[in-house]
């Protein structure tokens, strides 16, 4: 296991018709960037790599500046080091209650301050729902999925553009990209 490995999500593109990005033009972009062993997953903003030697962990803010001007992309983005992936699997407190993983949703904040707002929500009821929030993630159980679920309009609602989700499934795939 490298210290280097890092997990890139990306906020909203490839949603619908707006903000589109090819996955060879984001492998591109941040082999640019110095990111090596780039491998990007689905069509949504999700790749792993490994860091340049001696990168001083500023390949978030690098990835939007290039994205904005290579691409004319605005996005959100965030980069985790494989010990934080790791850290957000072992966390996750609702993965027993999920019989879905596509519904079992992960939200990542760009900076783990702002997810100090969602302990209000996490102590109302929500009924079939749950919120659970991690020191690096929350995680939501939406059984009749995001479209439906008042939770996740109430943690969308809070964060705004200040954290991007996935669901388990998504996630599980990233951790056995990186293995």
């Amino acid at each position: 296991m490298s210290d280097r490995q890092c997990v890139l999500l990306i906020r909203g593109i490839n949603v619908g018709g707006a903000k589109r990005v090819s996955m060879a033009e984001l492998r591109a972009l941040m082999e640019s960037l110095g990111c090596t062993q780039v491998k990007t997953l689905l069509n949504s903003g999700n790749a792993v790599f490994t860091r340049a030697p001696g990168s001083k962990g500023n390949e978030a803010s690098r990835i939007e500046a290039g994205l904005q001007s290579r691409l004319g992309v605005t996005a959100r983005v965030v980069v985790l080091p494989r010990k934080d992936l790791d850290l957000i699997v072992k966390e996750n407190a609702l993965v027993h209650r999920a019989d879905d993983p596509a519904r079992l949703q992960v939200v990542v904040a760009m900076d783990r301050k702002v997810l100090d707002q969602l302990h209000a929500l996490q102590a109302q009821s929500w009924g079939e729902e749950a919120l659970h929030v991690g020191s690096k993630a929350a995680y939501l159980w939406c059984p009749q999925g995001v479209i439906k679920s008042a939770l996740f309009k109430s943690v969308d609602r809070a964060l705004g553009d200040s954290a991007t989700a996935r669901n388990w499934a998504t996630v599980q795939k990233l951790k056995a990209l990186l293995e």
